[in-house]
């Protein structure tokens, strides 16, 4: 048994903080009271400090990232609260897999990393549980990660069969625990699905209450109309709907602000939830900075159009005309190429005597397109506003890599949920409410059963922490933080 003496308990529910003892027995809290007498063979005092459920990171990439295997611990989420993460965003999962194949992935990882054992949600599951993991796993299902295995590269609608092996196929994995579907619809493989296929598709997804999660067909011009679709889609579906990653990108603050607006004047007939993180950069696999034209077929195919000159030129002249700043755009990861990890577009170019244009293209062909920036490129002002909204949910957008001079990792890797407990203190936030956005109401919505709040036979995810500095944290029952330091226990489950 473990004892937890003498803490600040907020429980999650948005109620206010009680003092108390919690005793843990096996993976579960036991009892909720004041035990002075209470002997058990750890005890931790939680004298000054606050005790909350884990947090619930409600976008996670650390499967898209293959972090899952090369780093199972996933202590950068650890040590800032997170005891329970969910991969399977922007259309891309680690399952189900019809062929075996990662293919949607190659835009973050190298599939060639791992041995994929598995092809069904419920195989991966048990794969993850041999291997061990530092926080609890759960995912969406992935819409191109089923559509690729079913077409490959090409770009065209499903056949009536196609669809069939596809409502199928989610089906199944949502009986084996999936929590919803997403789509990545603004990526190249995604933007010309038709709305009636997601329809359709939804109508599989509501009979097991799953979620939907989408990445937007257009953040920039077209943010206004992708989010109407996203609205039309909700009400029709009756579906609990997802904005992934919403963020008001400069120089289209405007059209945020009206989506924001359509959002809002649609909440009473559209179960809608916006997801977002409080920093201003954002990871983007290098060939979203294609012409959306040239961003067509696999990686292969898109480094066969910029080799070709007649492609090459128009490229050129489009990039030139467009608003990429050269100092904001930082070298995150480029395969086989680290020397030129965290520099900036600018000085990578002028370090081999290229524009900034001709730089671009550059790092595409040595790293085969399989090269990360972030990109200093949101509002942050619009987007700290945007944090409080009633239906707003924290979302790293982020993996838990190891340490390595491969990888720059974003802040918000980090310091995800510290930052927004900061934010959410300075704004006048009730620290309550602040800890129920990303305990309870994450949980209740994608349906993780006795996790997300302190209470009696409830799963023992719990944070310790005091000035927003983690000093315990506790997965299932096992002190997965101590001090402020990793331990070596690996009492994360996929769930």
């Amino acid at each position: 048994m473990l004892l937890i003496k003498n803490t600040q308990i907020i429980d999650g529910t948005g109620q206010p903080s009680f003092k108390g003892d919690i005793l843990i027995k096996d993976n579960r809290i036991s009892a909720i009271g004041n035990f002075p007498n209470q002997k058990a063979e750890q005890i931790i005092d939680g004298l000054g400090l606050t005790l909350t459920p884990g947090f619930i990171d409600c976008h996670s990439t650390s499967d898209h990232y293959l972090t899952l295997f090369t780093n199972p611990s996933q202590k950068d989420f650890l040590l800032q609260g997170v005891t329970t993460i969910i991969g399977g965003q922007c259309g891309s999962s680690l399952a189900p897999l019809l062929y075996g194949s990662l293919k949607s992935i190659r835009k973050w990882a190298d599939p060639d990393q791992i041995n994929v054992g598995w092809v069904t949600l419920a195989e991966l599951k048990s794969v993850l549980r041999r291997l061990g993991l530092g926080v609890n796993f759960t995912t969406l299902v992935g819409h191109s990660t089923i559509r690729r295995d079913l077409i490959g590269e090409e770009i065209r609608d499903l056949t009536d069969s196609e669809m069939d092996i596809f409502k199928n196929t989610l089906s199944n994995s949502l009986k084996e625990g999936g929590r919803g579907l997403s789509a990545g619809l603004g990526y190249s493989h995604s933007k010309n699905v038709p709305y009636i296929e997601i329809k359709n598709l939804l109508a599989v997804l509501t009979k097991y209450k799953g979620v939907y999660a989408t990445h937007l067909r257009d953040e920039r011009g077209g943010l206004v109309e992708s989010v109407k679709e996203t609205i039309q889609i909700a009400k029709e579906s009756k579906a609990s709907v997802i904005i992934s990653h919403f963020r008001p990108i400069l120089g289209w603050e405007n059209q945020f602000r009206e989506a924001k607006d359509l959002i809002d004047a649609n909440l009473n007939k559209a179960n809608l939830y916006l997801e977002m993180n409080p920093f201003n950069a954002s990871v983007l696999p290098i060939y979203t900075l294609l012409p959306a034209w040239a961003q067509h077929g696999g990686l292969e195919n898109m480094l066969a159009i910029i080799s070709q000159q007649r492609h090459r030129v128009r490229i050129l002249k489009e990039l030139g005309n467009s608003e990429i700043n050269p100092k904001k755009l930082i070298i995150a990861e480029a395969r086989d190429n680290n020397s030129i990890v965290g520099k900036n577009l600018k000085e990578f170019s002028e370090n081999r005597g290229l524009n900034i244009c001709d730089g671009l293209l550059a790092i595409m062909e040595i790293t085969r397109m399989k090269a990360l920036f972030l990109h200093q490129n949101i509002n942050s002002e619009l987007l700290k506003e945007a944090l409080f909204h009633p239906r707003a949910l924290i979302g790293s957008n982020s993996a838990s890599p190891k340490d390595s001079p491969a990888l720059l990792k974003p802040e918000r890797s980090l310091n995800t949920f510290t930052q927004f407990l900061k934010m959410a203190a300075e704004k006048g936030v009730r620290i309550e409410k602040s800890i129920q956005k990303i305990t309870s109401s994450p949980a209740e919505i994608f349906g993780l059963e006795k996790r997300g709040t302190v209470k009696e036979g409830w799963f023992a995810d719990l944070a310790m922490f005091k000035d927003n500095q983690m000093v315990n944290v506790i997965v299932n029952g096992q002190i997965a933080v101590q001090d402020g330091k990793i331990t070596d226990n690996l009492a994360g489950l996929p769930i």
